[in-house]
């Protein structure tokens, strides 16, 4: 299949919300455990743009389909840590398994390291084996693991962190 990675506009946050809050609902890729509304990413969105982050989405050539999402922003809201970010990439199940989430990831990268951040940082749930995988393979080294950290569908969950150096 045939993909474009560009930067999202408004119309499609109602697909990237659907991806999104399925996630919520059936998997462990975010610990929310509320369906977010269109007003919910509407904000984020406007959010991100003021603070010249960026939202990219995977529209598949030919039916226009947006096949997943990725985006960064602050890691932590303390000024000593403007130059590092934290990112997400969310990709719909019909489409895992065909290198968006890695094309993604490139196109993230390529950003930070143009707008100069110094280090990007992954906090994946630790059952995510592909995803620790494909950061490994770009890189990234698992810096920390904290143990039952979170919770979700009424498990402990524990989280693996991997940052990459974008300066190296």
């Amino acid at each position: 299949m045939d993909f474009l990675i560009r930067p999202a506009q408004t119309q499609d946050l109602k697909h990237i919300l659907k991806i999104y809050n399925a996630e919520i609902l059936n998997g462990t890729a975010t610990w929310n455990s509320t369906p977010k509304s269109i007003e919910d990413f509407q904000s984020w969105f406007k959010d991100l743009a003021e603070q010249q982050f960026p939202l990219f989405v995977a529209e598949h050539s030919e039916t226009k389909h947006i096949a997943g999402y990725a985006d960064y922003s602050s890691f932590r809201q303390i000024t000593g840590f403007k130059h590092t970010v934290e990112h997400s990439v969310f990709i719909h199940p019909d489409f895992s398994g065909q290198g968006l989430g890695k094309a993604l990831m490139l196109q993230l990268i390529d950003h930070a390291r143009q707008n100069h951040i110094h280090v990007m940082v992954a906090a994946i749930d630790h059952e995510n084996q592909a995803s620790i995988v494909l950061h490994e393979k770009l890189g990234f080294k698992q810096t920390g693991y904290m143990p039952e950290v979170g919770q979700k569908f009424g498990k402990w969950r524990n989280l693996v962190l991997m940052q990459l150096n974008l300066n190296t």
